[in-house]
């Protein structure tokens, strides 16, 4: 799935959890959107969709959080928790979509995210086709309903600039590779 889906269901973990305690919420969205992306710091650092992606052990520590924050919920307790939980979703949720390679329509690479609990890379099951896939665009904005409908202000318009952006990257998506391939190669 591409980056704005998940920063958008991040953000939607915030809406949440601001529909249960409004004075916490911004402290959510703002921790789910930077977990939600998180895991695709690995493009740059290490091996995407393995060295940052944990699509079982991340789900440990958010528990963890998520037992601390409802205990002590204070803004920076709440935005880890969502985060970590991002994240986790983020990690679980690339199994859904394409293998790693610059045309996933043409399904080459099966190999989906690593999964260090288990020690191989878990099969991509394409529900999702590809990131960029107008089923992508479609996750990305059924999850934006609830955040446009929870928050106003910043996140909001975050939210509404995500989707558009996702919707531009759609539009281009399939003719994307011939201008990567030369740097990725």
């Amino acid at each position: 799935m591409m980056a704005p889906t998940h920063v958008v269901v991040g953000l939607a973990l915030g809406a949440a959890v601001a529909t249960v305690e409004p004075t916490l919420g911004t402290a959510a969205a703002v921790g789910g959107a930077v977990g939600g992306a998180a895991p695709d710091v690995d493009l740059f650092v290490g091996q995407h969709r393995r060295t940052l992606h944990a699509p079982a052990l991340l789900f440990v520590p958010a528990a963890l959080a998520a037992g601390f924050a409802l205990v002590a919920p204070t803004p920076l307790s709440v935005a880890v928790a969502v985060g970590l939980l991002a994240a986790a979703v983020h990690s679980a949720s690339d199994a859904l979509g394409a293998g790693e390679e610059l045309r996933p329509w043409e399904r080459t690479n099966p190999d989906a995210v690593y999964c260090h609990a288990a020690g191989r890379w878990l099969r991509a099951r394409y529900v999702v086709p590809y990131d960029g896939a107008p089923r992508d665009f479609l996750v990305t904005a059924a999850f934006a309903v609830p955040v446009v409908l929870v928050f106003a202000g910043p996140i909001r318009w975050l939210t509404l600039a995500l989707v558009a952006g996702a919707g531009v990257y759609t539009a281009l998506r399939k003719r994307l590779p011939k201008y990567f391939e030369p740097i990725v190669e």
